[in-house]
């Protein structure tokens, strides 16, 4: 059986952002986002429509936090998660 990502599940829009805007906070170009929504797993196509970028996975990725995107993956909300969530606004 398969692991579903957790990330923007349920979805939260305040937890959301845009490609392009991710890619700003990055430094990246929204084409390097996209694929890093695939590989990182930080972002998803939501209904079928544009893709929104997790702020907290984004930053997690972004600090090198790889055991605080994994625990967000599995769908932790607590512990270092929590941080990187209240970081956010969240």
């Amino acid at each position: 059986m398969i692991e579903e990502d957790h990330v923007l599940r349920p979805f939260n829009a305040s937890e959301a952002i845009p490609i392009h805007i991710a890619a700003k906070i990055a430094g990246v170009k929204p084409r390097t986002m996209q694929h890093w929504c695939v590989v990182h797993r930080i972002g998803r196509r939501i209904a079928n429509g544009p893709w929104r970028v997790s702020r907290p996975a984004l930053q997690m990725l972004l600090d090198g936090d790889n055991a605080a995107l994994r625990a967000y993956l599995s769908g932790e909300r607590a512990g270092r998660v929590a941080a990187y969530l209240s970081r956010a606004g969240l």
